[in-house]
């Protein structure tokens, strides 16, 4: 998708999703929203979902796409946006020293971590594409907006 197309749509999914969060009662139905909603809106977006902390662990959330892994360890993109504090834009992930492989047909991945209101990383919404290269600065400007607005469970 071109850069400029990308942003609009972006745009127009964030005000989408900002208007269904206000009736979301819970952190976890606003993650279930989120995820169907880009799941479906963005056609390069393969596997949408979320790992949530459990000590050294993640485990898995609310997502939409094929079945996923369910507790990550050790090492992965999603471990490392965590131990970075910091969104992953992986653009192959054959080439990521430690991926973890929930499905083979993934290709390249964008990690966002979420925190909560003291600034603490609670979860991570992970995002697979069957496509090399699918993921940049524009995905992760829009997708930290996005989960920004998980701020207020």
């Amino acid at each position: 998708m071109q850069p400029h197309k990308k942003a609009s749509r972006y745009q127009r999914l964030l005000t989408q999703i900002e208007q269904l969060l206000q009736k979301s009662p819970d952190q976890t139905a606003a993650m279930a929203t989120i995820a169907a909603v880009l799941h479906h809106k963005m056609e390069n977006f393969f596997w949408c979902g979320f790992y949530r902390i459990d000590g050294t662990r993640l485990i898995v959330g609310p997502y939409q796409g094929p079945a996923a892994c369910q507790v990550l360890e050790g090492r992965g993109v999603c471990l490392a946006a965590v131990e970075q504090n910091k969104t992953l834009v992986v653009p192959d992930v054959h080439q990521f020293p430690g991926h973890i492989a929930c499905d083979s047909r993934s290709q390249s991945e964008i990690v966002v971590p979420v925190k909560d209101t003291q600034g603490r990383i609670t979860a991570v919404l992970d995002v697979d594409s069957k496509e090399l290269n699918s993921f940049n600065e524009t995905d992760a400007k829009y997708l930290e907006q996005i989960i920004a607005l998980l701020g207020r469970f």
